[in-house]
């Protein structure tokens, strides 16, 4: 199972194409949409598929749930050292959890910055900026869950206050996330309700579109057809996110996809 987009299918079919040739196993892959693939239950996947594209900002709840085969197996340390060195940043460790490793990234995301050259002079630099654009309804900001919590994530890390990243420690310590939740309360306020609701591809759509008057999704996942001409009405333009704290962008939340293997797999060793 993966998600309904090119990045996500299409890569897989190939891959499988060569191991068929290779191994003479034949794997088939389904797709859905990407509301269902940030949403639905991995642990219900996993009964029902024996490979599985999983979301990144998942990985520590699905591997508790105990639904996912750990892939460091003996003998195999040469490839996974390939395969680290060959990712992108840090999308290989990012699937390590508790000392195993859960998946092996197949496709890399951070938030960057999405505007519309043709609707205003540059993207904004500064967080107080975007307020500014936000006053005069040109902003869309996707808050659809996991997204608002990436927001989350990456606003704490920009005021130099990163979020945890292992239990028992807090997430973030009270006045630090206030801080943050505040950040993104007063933003929220000045958007349409809507963004409650939209992902990044339905905020990419409502700028692209013919007659669309939003310069500037502060924080969002890039998607490269959409800064290809011709694509949609109106192309977008990608760019660092807007300065939040005093050092600059210093990086924002890693997303994207690994593929995995389910737990309850009958051809796990395939």
């Amino acid at each position: 199972m993966t998600w309904n987009h090119p990045r996500g299918y299409d890569p897989m079919v190939a891959c499988s194409r060569l191991w068929r040739e290779k191994t003479g196993v034949s794997i088939e892959w389904e797709k859905r949409s990407l509301q269902d693939f940030e949403s639905f239950s991995v642990e219900e996947l996993a009964r029902a598929y024996d490979l599985i594209v999983i979301d990144h900002p998942h990985v520590g709840q699905i591997t508790a749930e105990k639904c996912l085969a750990p892939l460091d197996v003996p003998g195999r340390e040469a490839e996974r050292e390939a395969l680290a060195k060959a990712s992108v940043g840090r999308s290989y460790p990012s699937y390590t959890w508790q000392d195993r490793q859960w998946a092996f990234p197949i496709d890399a995301a951070t938030q960057v910055q999405a505007w519309r050259p043709d609707l205003i002079d540059a993207a904004p630099k500064i967080w107080t900026e975007v307020l500014e654009l936000a006053q005069r309804s040109r902003v869309l900001l996707p808050l659809r869950p996991p997204h608002s919590l990436m927001c989350f994530f990456t606003l704490a890390a920009d005021l130099g206050r990163p979020c945890a990243v292992e239990s028992p420690s807090d997430l973030i310590d009270p006045d630090n996330g206030e801080t943050v939740f505040e950040m993104l309360r007063e933003i929220a306020a000045l958007l349409d309700p809507e963004c409650l609701t939209m992902d990044p591809i339905a905020v990419f759509e409502k700028m692209a579109e013919a007659g669309s008057r939003i310069a500037c999704a502060p924080l969002i996942y890039g998607y490269v057809p959409y800064a290809t001409a011709g694509f949609r009405p109106n192309r977008l333009f990608f760019c660092d996110m807007p300065t939040v704290g005093g050092n600059g962008p210093v990086g924002s939340a890693l997303g994207g996809t690994g593929i995995a293997v389910s737990a309850f797999s009958a051809a796990g060793e395939e």
